[in-house]
């Protein structure tokens, strides 16, 4: 092996997990710091899924799903009726565009 290139190796390395619990190991860097150890994950601990709110995505998920639910109540509010008028006012507006087209090319005629 070529000397110089490795890094140096700390036997007494240690591990805190956002639960508490403390470990030590070996490793490449001094202190560890982590999510779920097996204290406190599920697998090990025989509980229930435990949710870990990274950076705030789970609060950024509901938000965008709030977001998405107004949307569409707003668009449930418009009453049936709402959109034949507005259906009928788009329908009227575009025969008196042709009219007016229609009437432009008679007269240049």
């Amino acid at each position: 092996m070529k000397k110089g290139i490795h890094p140096k190796y700390n036997a007494e390395a240690k591990v805190v997990c956002s639960c508490g619990a403390k470990l030590t190991l070996g490793a490449t860097v001094d202190n560890i710091q982590v999510e779920q150890c097996s204290a406190c994950h599920p697998f090990y601990t025989g509980g229930g899924q435990k949710l870990i709110d990274t950076a705030g995505r789970v609060d950024r998920f509901k938000k965008r799903v709030a977001a998405k639910k107004k949307t569409t109540d707003k668009k449930a509010k418009r009453s049936t009726e709402e959109r034949k008028v507005a259906a009928k006012a788009s329908r009227n507006i575009k025969a008196q565009g042709e009219a007016i087209k229609k009437k432009l090319a008679e007269t240049k005629k």
